[in-house]
């Protein structure tokens, strides 16, 4: 029963960026069922949804540290949203720049996609 209300979502997360959505159950430093992990940011964390080992879990995500937006992210000595990284991108080093590149949003969405919230 205790286990059953551990996994209970505490809510869900939605990036501000590309509107992914994932339900946490956690939000925090130190998720639970972890020993010796301690992240250096409050994150948005749910169990993987992927292995039966309760001490597995996802990180969704992390407010940025320059613009505080729940957006999708990197983490480099601190979470950067995708837009303040390409804003700074000279401050970063070239693997991250790298890894920029494989994340470049589609310049045009599926048409069966929405546009934009608004």
């Amino acid at each position: 029963m205790a286990r059953e209300a551990e996994c209970r979502p505490l809510g869900v997360f939605e990036c501000q960026l590309c509107a992914l959505t994932a339900p946490y159950s956690y939000v925090g430093q130190k998720p639970p069922d972890t020993q010796s992990v301690v992240l250096l940011e409050e994150s948005y964390v749910m169990k993987d949804p992927f292995t039966w080992d309760k001490d597995k879990f996802l990180i969704l995500g992390s407010r940025c540290s320059v613009c505080s937006r729940l957006e999708c992210s990197i983490f480099y000595s601190k979470r950067f949203c995708l837009p303040c990284v390409q804003e700074n991108i000279e401050a970063f080093p070239q693997e991250i720049r790298q890894d920029l590149e494989k994340r470049k949003l589609p310049s045009k969405r599926p048409a069966n996609l929405p546009t934009s919230k608004t």
